[in-house]
């Protein structure tokens, strides 16, 4: 099928050209803001040849056809009338999306979810001494003072954290948010624990009759401090004169902001997050594990929803109020189930792309990650996605029984193991992880999925018959035989037999902090479905060649680079997530489409400022996206990693 043919299909599947608001293109993925989603017809889409999935996201429906095939098929379809968006345009169209409580949740996910790797950490210092104290072992005075250090600091300044987190998001000046923050739990004010526990230490009483102590662990007036002190800055950045702002702004925001965090927000929000605090402890304490059993049986459906960032919020009060987390444990459960019922249609299926799919979906959900389990195999299917419920809420009310709390939030199933290790609770865990596991599986595996007859083997014959090379999607899915006899196709048709790759070593393009590939905020990518590989977060704003390579794509907005190198690896890096909405803002490419370049060359440039302001995050993602034809694509790099350091290990 020709991409002017996929191209007319994928404009049927989603509803025709009126149905159209704009489209867009990244470095995998056709953006497509629709007018009327009742009108996309999702499983044609899914269907069409070189389609590799979609899924709506961001306001958009985002069809995933991969590096390379994706530029052709936009040139195509906006050949045939869609119409293009701008940067501004697709920002605002987005904007738009969902109710006023759906957006007002996605910010509190885009608040909280930076803070979550340090609430996991402290999780962890709970845990590992929660594991001394079991086995017996007595800490030196001075040691537990160091691990209480551990423990205890983020939630002390927890305030802090919030406020930078908020201003960051809503346009503020991030320094000024954390030293407002800080000012919150000043050691001169009267520590809130120390007041609440009912000693000799009170609340201070300002002009008299204000009592005031510090926010010590407290979120929702944190994060309310943050949106005002935020927006108040920006008011004030429109009025002062530029030569005057900064000595006149960050006082002005500082000054104005104290005085109504300690004496008005603190005070009133701070009742108003104990009543919320009071609420949810009565809902996860309802009896006969009832609150487990709801909310393991809707979290999913909340996860469709996109609004399940309100549990951080949730999350945190309560690890900062008790170290611990019950949340952790049901939802664990809900997880567990919709991975479970994801690997019954892996193994069910005799569709060698499907059971592909489903097995790394399902690895992903194991991890922490369902969106490509939800998205990529269930909810298709549907049976699988209302089943794994069943499964979830079952496994929720049991993990309510047992009294599960995790002593950290952010890392479920079988990274979550580590929060359960040190309270004595590790077996409980597992019970409730094999329960909720087994029902997902034997629901979908008995009631929930019947194999399809598709007609991926004729359209593999297609595919050899014309000598191409199929998608990266459609290779993940070949065994090694189907494999092999591509090969002697296109050797037999075209008198060329594919350079044979060889084992390489892949330098780092980035400089920054490598961070695991399932841990990046995107299930495209997070899932492996464009290939194996690493991120790292940026520490300078520098894209640099990671070997001796030829220049496949140089994308104009300066985000994404397509590379094969010498050996054959085709890398794919993307600067950022979502970033193509910036429409080449704060981006600079210093090469071209069929440039030969060196290790170390400089591909392009970034500002990680300018992604930060408009919302986004600069995680990198460097993917191997041949991985297919490897034995193995491995990660290398922990931690801080330099321009030269080795990322990633492929053996032919």
């Amino acid at each position: 099928m020709s991409n002017t043919e996929i191209a007319k299909k994928v404009i049927d599947a989603i509803g025709g050209v009126e149905n159209v608001s704009s489209v867009a293109h990244c470095a995998t993925r056709l953006r497509v803001m629709v007018k009327d989603e009742a009108k996309v017809d999702k499983n044609a889409v899914e269907n069409i040849e070189k389609v590799q999935g979609a899924f709506f996201n961001s306001g958009q429906y985002q069809i995933i056809f991969g590096t390379g095939t994706v530029n052709k098929i936009y040139d195509e379809v906006v050949a045939l009338g869609l119409p293009t968006s701008s940067k501004d345009e697709m920002k605002a169209e987005a904007a738009k999306q969902g109710n006023w409580f759906q957006r007002a949740i996605r910010t509190f996910g885009d608040v909280f979810v930076p803070i979550i790797p340090v609430i996991v950490a402290t999780g962890l210092f709970m845990g590992v001494r929660g594991l001394l104290n079991a086995l017996g072992v007595t800490l030196p005075d001075d040691v537990m003072t160091y691990t209480q250090i551990l423990t205890d600091t983020a939630f002390i300044i927890l305030p802090g954290l919030v406020v930078w987190s908020t201003f960051r998001v809503f346009g503020g000046n991030p320094a000024v948010g954390i030293v407002l923050g800080m000012m919150l739990v000043s050691g001169s004010l009267p520590n809130a624990w120390a007041v609440a526990s009912g000693g000799e230490v009170t609340a201070m009483k300002f002009f008299g009759f204000i009592p005031v102590v510090g926010l010590q662990g407290s979120v929702l007036p944190a994060f309310i401090i943050g949106v005002l002190g935020a927006k108040f800055e920006k008011s004030l950045r429109k009025v002062v004169p530029d030569v005057l702002d900064l000595l006149v702004t960050p006082f002005v925001t500082l000054f104005v902001m104290s005085i109504l965090g300690l004496f008005v927000i603190g005070p009133v929000f701070h009742v108003v997050e104990t009543y919320i605090l009071f609420a949810t402890k009565a809902i996860l304490n309802l009896p006969f594990g009832f609150g487990g059993l709801v909310i393991g049986g809707v979290h999913q459906v909340i996860v469709v929803s996109g609004v399940h960032h309100i549990f951080n919020l949730l999350e945190v009060q309560l690890l900062a109020n008790d170290h611990a987390n019950p949340f952790n444990a049901i939802i664990t459960a809900a997880m567990t189930a919709q991975g479970a019922a994801t690997v019954a249609v892996g193994v069910k299926t005799k569709n060698p792309k499907l059971k592909a799919l489903s097995f790394s979906a399902a690895l992903s959900a194991f991890l922490g990650i369902t969106e490509p389990a939800i998205f990529g195999v269930n909810l298709r299917y549907r049976k699988p996605f209302f089943l794994s419920l069943i499964g979830g809420a079952i496994g929720g009310g049991l993990a309510s029984l047992l009294g599960l709390a995790g002593t950290g939030n952010g890392i479920t199933i079988i990274p979550g193991t580590l929060l359960y290790i040190g309270n004595g609770q590790l077996l409980q865990y597992i019970l409730m992880v094999a329960v909720s596991f087994a029902l997902g599986f034997a629901l979908t595996y008995m009631f929930g999925f019947e194999d399809e007859q598709d007609e991926w083997q004729d359209q593999m014959t297609d595919v050899l018959s014309k000598a191409t090379i199929p998608s990266v999607a459609l290779r993940v899915a070949l065994d090694k035989e189907n494999d092999e006899t591509e090969k002697l196709v296109e050797e037999e048709t075209t008198g060329t037999l594919p350079a044979s790759l060889q084992d390489e070593t892949i330098i780092s393009p980035i400089v920054g902090q490598a961070v695991a590939l399932s841990k990046v905020d995107d299930p495209v990518f997070s899932s492996g479905a464009m290939g194996q590989g690493i991120a790292v977060k940026p520490s300078e704003g520098v894209v640099y060649a990671p070997a001796d390579a030829e220049v496949t794509i140089a994308f104009a907005t300066g985000h994404a680079f397509g590379l094969k190198t010498a050996n054959g690896a085709e890398i794919l890096i993307h600067v950022g997530i979502d970033t193509v909405s910036m429409n080449g803002d704060g981006f600079e490419k210093k090469v071209a489409q069929g440039d030969k370049v060196k290790a170390g060359d400089v591909l392009g440039t970034f500002d990680s400022a300018k992604i930060a302001a408009a919302g986004l995050d600069d995680t990198t993602m460097v993917i191997v996206t041949n991985t297919a034809d490897y034995a193995s694509v491995t990660p290398v790099a922990t931690g801080a990693v330099a321009k030269g350091d080795a990322i990633i290990e492929v053996k032919a």
